[in-house]
């Protein structure tokens, strides 16, 4: 890889991938509309880690604008397209969900398309272990996964398919890593962990979903970066989960272990559980063993630390990032 595209760059996994990319010597050029699905100031901040870095430009693009891709692609040689941009959320997508097929589906249209054009033949495509909602655990990557239950998972899904097509009719090789429940510092401000760091630390009420006792195949950020890079091989067409790969580890957890780093006990408020939500997440990640060579190396403990130490160094104005 000499020069790549990275979509989302100001979100959460795509920014550390592009920051792991450019450290091993590779052109990144990153897009992302910074849309305000959650606080601004934290896209902000992760674009601010990345100004200035040698190898990096960045256009402030949409990928469901197709003339505003066609000019980047004319502009650019990539010899690689990651689109980790997204609407993420499977409650926000209740919503508003013309807009998640907007995005994740045509989004990723758009860029295959361009891809085509240009002659571009290695796509990674960044999607969800909410496809696996209802399935046999641990959760493999030969799952039907034919009903999502989400418009959020099944615009997932369309996208999935979609590079399914352009890889048989264009020959694009494609990798398609599903991430389950990824944290870290600089995380999402919707997920469970930034807000029970923030809450348990302000001394706010946990909102708890259900009673607690529903399970994450956690996986850290840093792990998950370095999967999605190892993902751009020549593989023809994978789906791949990248997971924790662990037993799931439950909310109840999670709040303990925060509240023993923070010295603080929690309130919790508990809500109705919602029928889209899933109740457990585990991965089967041999795959990506077998045919990346990748494990994660964090453990969720190791991970903990890392995110409610960044929350600590970065209090001051995380105290106003909205939830």
């Amino acid at each position: 890889m000499k020069k790549v595209l990275v979509t989302g760059v100001a979100g959460f996994i795509a920014n550390r991938v592009t920051e792991s990319l450019l450290q091993q010597g590779v052109e990144v050029v990153g897009i992302d509309n910074v849309n305000d699905y959650y606080d601004v100031r934290l896209k902000d901040y992760r674009l601010q880690q990345l100004e200035g870095k040698k190898g990096f430009q960045f256009y402030k693009m949409d990928i469901e604008n197709r003339e505003a891709l066609r000019d980047l692609f004319d502009k650019h040689q990539f010899d690689v397209v990651f689109n980790l941009a997204a609407r993420a959320g499977v409650r926000y997508s209740m919503e508003n969900p013309h807009v998640y097929m907007t995005t994740n589906a045509m989004g990723s249209l758009n860029l295959l398309e361009e891809m085509r054009r240009k002659n571009i033949k290695k796509f990674i495509l960044a999607s969800t272990s909410s496809l696996y909602a209802g399935q046999k655990m641990p959760f493999t990557e030969e799952l039907a996964v034919n009903t999502p239950i989400s418009p959020y998972a099944a615009s997932k899904k369309a996208a999935e398919v979609m590079a399914y097509s352009y890889h048989y009719l264009y020959g694009i090789d494609v990798s398609i890593v599903r991430y389950f429940t990824v944290f870290g510092p600089a995380g999402r401000p919707d997920m469970s962990i930034f807000r029970f760091i923030k809450w348990i630390d302000q001394g706010d009420r946990l909102e708890v979903f259900g009673d607690g006792a529903q399970s994450r195949d956690f996986t850290f950020v840093e792990d998950i970066a370095r999967g999605t890079i190892l993902a751009a091989k020549e593989v023809g067409f994978e789906v791949m989960n990248l997971g924790g790969g662990q037993n799931p580890i439950s909310l109840n957890t999670v709040i303990a272990g925060i509240e023993k780093r923070l010295g603080k006990k929690a309130v919790i408020d508990n809500r109705v559980f919602h029928k889209a939500d899933i109740k457990e997440t585990w991965a089967d990640i041999s795959k990506a063993k077998r045919i990346l060579g990748w494990a994660p190396k964090i453990s969720f403990n190791d991970g903990l630390e890392k995110t409610i130490q960044w929350y600590e160094e970065n209090r001051g104005w995380l105290k106003d990032i909205q939830l």
